[in-house]
């Protein structure tokens, strides 16, 4: 699913506008990426959480050239799965299986 599903499925359950969910999805879209910028971590029960990892600088590798490069430090947002959302997927993945 994407942006735009998501925004279509959401009208579609809440029967309002397509324009005026577009915007309430951007919304907190782009307010959970300020947070983030910040260095602030987002929960959302039974989805999971959001919160950003701070990687040291190391030495690499140019898969081109074979060069040894240094790698900057980095932060990166890191997503972590929720139990309740862990065990929905397992479930639906068990029952395909099954």
């Amino acid at each position: 699913m994407n942006k735009s599903e998501l925004i279509e499925a959401l009208a579609a359950k809440t029967n309002l506008p397509v324009r005026e969910v577009g915007g309430i999805v951007n919304t907190i879209l782009e307010t959970m990426a300020a947070a983030l910028e910040r260095g602030e971590s987002i929960e959302i029960r039974g989805f999971g959480s959001f919160a950003v990892k701070e990687y040291e600088s190391y030495y690499g590798r140019n898969p081109k050239t074979g060069e040894r490069i240094k790698v900057p430090p980095k932060k990166l947002p890191f997503f972590k799965v929720g139990k309740e959302l862990r065990e929905r997927v397992n479930q639906a993945f068990q029952a395909e299986q099954g």
